[in-house]
C-alpha cells in the first residue's frame, strides 16, 4: 500500500503548490474529498475529519462509498460518471454517513480536475453540513405552521398592505369575514374591502403619514365599515400596526366583525326592554289590584250605611228622603260594582307554562340586571346541574329575577364588598332559588313589611315589584322569602317546579 502522505497529494502537483493548497483546503469550513474516477479517496482535509469522524489516515486509499449509505451507491456512481464526463455539479443535496452510523444532511460541489493534457483524472467534492440549516429549516416550517393553524381558527382577520395599499397577506378569518379569496385580494388595493367614503379617506391617511409621519389611528383601535364582496357594508373594529421588514413598510391590520355583537347588544335591549314593560304593566295592575281593595271597603262600608239609615227612615222621614238615600244606595252599589270588574281585570290569571333550561333563563336575566351599571358587581353563580329543568312561565321568572338581581345592585351601590350570588338547587320536585347580596341588610319593620305593596326603600319607585315577585312565585305553588342581617346582606329565596326528566314524563301508565 502507497504512504498515505503520498496519497494525500492531489495527483502530479510540485510540492510547494501542493503544500500551499494544502493549507489551504485545511483551513476550509467546507470538507474537502479528492478521489479518483473509481471514487478512491485521495485527499481529506482537516474539515472533512471532523464532520465524519474519521481521520485522513484512515480514509486516504479507501472508496468513498464508506461514507455513502447502500441505497445511495447507484448515486454515487452516477455522479462519477457525470463529473468524468467533464460536469461539475453544484449544490447538489444528499446525504451522507458519519463514523458513528448517524445520517448526515449534506450540499456537493463536484468539479472535475483535469491533467496537463486536459483529461479528467479525478473529482474534487466539496461537502457542507446542511444539519444546522435544516435544523432551521424544520424549526421555520414548525413556526409557520403553527402560526398557519392559529390564523385559520382565530377569529379575527389580519390583512397586510404595503406604503401604496396593496395587499401582501390575507387571512382565512379574512376570507370568511369578505367573502373574498386570498387569490381575490393580494396584489389589490385594499380600498377595494371598505365603502367609497372610507376608501378615500384611507387613501389619504397613507398619502399624509407618507409625507409627514404622523400617526393618527397606529395603535389605537377604532370603529369603521367594511365592505363584503356581494356589496354589503358591516361594522367592524380596526387595529393597525406597523412592521419594518427587509426595508419596506408594512402595515397589519386586525379586524373584528361586529355584526353579531350589535345583534347581541339589540336583542338584549328588546329583552330588557320586553321585561321592563311587563314589570310596568304588573306593576300598574298590582297597583289598581290595591287600589281598588281600599276602595271597596269604603264603598261597601257607605252601603251598609245607607241600608241602616233607610231602615230607620221606615215610617218616618219624608218620602223624598227616602228616595234619595235609595238612589245613593243604587250608586254606592255600582261603584262597588265597577271596581270589582276593574279588579277581575287586572288579577293575574293562570299563564301558559312550558320546560324551560333555567341556567340560560339565569344568565340572560343577571346580563340585563347588570347592564348600565356604574360599578363592578362579583356575580357568583352556582346553578346545579340537577336542577336546571323547570317547569314555568319564562317571562314571569324572569321578571322575579330581574327584580331581586336589580334590587341587590341598587342596595350595594354604597357597599365597600358588592357580590351578586345566584345559587340553585334541587328540593324533591322542586328548584330552590336563592338570589343574595352584600349590602346593607333591611331593618325588622321594613323586612316585617317587604312583600306588602307600596311599602320601599326606594326614594323612588311604587313599591310594588316584590308583591308582584310574590304572586308570580305563589302562583308557581311556591313562596317568597326573605332573610336579613344588618351589614351583612340580604336574601331571597323561592321555589319553582321541576320538570320530570323526559323518561318520567313520557313513561307509561301501569
Amino acid at each position: 500500500m502507497s504512504d498515505p502522505g503520498e496519497n494525500n497529494r492531489m495527483f502530479d502537483v510540485p510540492s510547494e503548490e501542493h503544500s500551499l493548497l494544502a493549507a489551504i483546503a485545511n483551513s476550509s469550513n467546507d470538507a474537502i474529498i479528492g478521489k479518483d474516477l473509481n471514487g478512491i479517496v485521495l485527499y481529506w482535509n482537516a474539515a472533512a475529519e471532523r464532520l465524519f469522524g474519521l481521520q485522513a489516515a484512515a480514509m486516504i486509499g479507501q472508496p468513498v462509498t464508506r461514507i455513502i449509505a447502500p441505497e445511495r451507491i447507484e448515486e454515487e456512481m452516477s455522479i462519477l460518471r457525470r463529473v468524468g464526463a467533464g460536469i461539475r455539479l453544484e449544490h447538489f443535496e444528499t446525504e451522507r454517513l458519519g463514523a458513528d452510523g448517524r445520517t448526515i444532511p449534506v450540499s456537493l460541489t463536484i468539479s472535475p480536475i483535469r491533467d496537463a493534457a486536459g483529461v479528467v483524472v479525478g473529482l474534487s467534492n466539496v461537502i457542507r453540513d446542511l444539519s444546522e440549516t435544516q435544523r432551521l429549516n424544520n424549526e421555520l416550517q414548525q413556526r409557520g405552521a403553527l402560526l398557519d393553524a392559529i390564523l385559520k381558527s382565530v377569529p379575527d382577520g389580519l390583512v397586510v398592505i404595503d406604503e401604496r395599499g396593496f395587499v401582501h397577506f390575507f387571512s382565512p378569518s379574512a376570507e370568511r369575514m369578505f367573502g373574498y379569496t386570498a387569490d381575490e385580494i393580494i396584489g389589490r388595493n385594499v380600498s377595494m374591502l371598505m365603502p367609497d367614503a372610507y376608501a378615500q379617506a384611507h387613501d389619504l391617511y397613507l398619502a399624509r403619514y407618507k409625507a409627514t409621519g404622523e400617526r393618527h389611528i397606529i395603535g389605537i383601535g377604532r370603529v369603521v365599515a367594511g365592505r363584503r364582496k356581494d356589496g354589503t357594508t358591516f361594522p367592524m373594529e380596526l387595529q393597525i400596526g406597523e412592521a419594518h421588514t427587509s426595508g419596506d413598510r408594512r402595515f397589519t391590520g386586525f379586524l373584528r366583525d361586529l355584526t353579531d355583537r350589535e345583534e347581541r347588544d339589540r336583542r338584549l335591549t328588546e329583552l330588557q326592554a320586553e321585561l321592563m314593560h311587563a314589570a310596568r304593566v304588573s306593576e300598574l295592575g298590582q297597583m289598581v289590584s290595591a287600589l281598588a281593595h281600599e276602595v271597596n271597603q269604603p264603598l261597601t262600608a257607605i252601603t251598609n250605611y245607607l241600608r241602616g239609615t233607610r231602615r230607620l227612615l221606615d215610617g218616618a222621614g219624608t218620602p223624598l228622603i227616602r228616595d234619595t238615600i235609595d238612589k245613593v244606595i243604587v250608586q254606592a252599589e255600582r261603584a262597588r260594582t265597577i271596581v270589582q270588574s276593574v279588579r277581575g281585570l287586572v288579577r293575574k290569571q293562570a299563564q301558559p307554562r312550558a320546560l324551560e333550561d333555567l341556567e340560560s333563563v339565569i344568565l340572560e336575566t343577571s346580563a340585563l340586571a347588570l347592564a348600565g351599571t356604574n360599578r363592578a358587581i362579583d356575580l357568583d353563580l352556582r346553578l346545579a346541574a340537577d336542577a336546571n329543568r323547570a317547569f314555568i312561565d319564562r317571562v314571569q321568572i324572569q321578571q322575579v329575577l330581574l327584580n331581586l338581581m336589580r334590587n341587590a345592585v341598587e342596595a350595594m351601590n354604597t357597599s365597600a364588598i358588592r357580590k351578586l350570588s345566584v345559587t340553585t338547587s334541587r328540593l324533591d320536585d322542586r328548584i330552590e332559588v336563592v338570589v343574595a347580596d352584600t349590602g346593607p341588610g333591611l331593618s325588622d319593620a321594613v323586612r316585617m313589611k317587604i312583600f306588602e305593596p307600596f311599602v320601599t326603600t326606594k326614594a323612588e319607585g311604587l313599591g310594588v315589584g316584590l308583591s308582584i315577585s310574590r304572586a308570580i312565585v305563589e302562583s308557581h305553588g311556591g313562596e317568597l322569602k326573605v332573610e336579613s342581617v344588618p351589614e351583612q346582606g340580604t336574601t331571597f329565596r323561592f321555589s319553582i317546579p321541576l320538570a320530570a326528566p323526559v323518561h318520567e314524563a313520557h313513561a307509561p301508565a301501569l
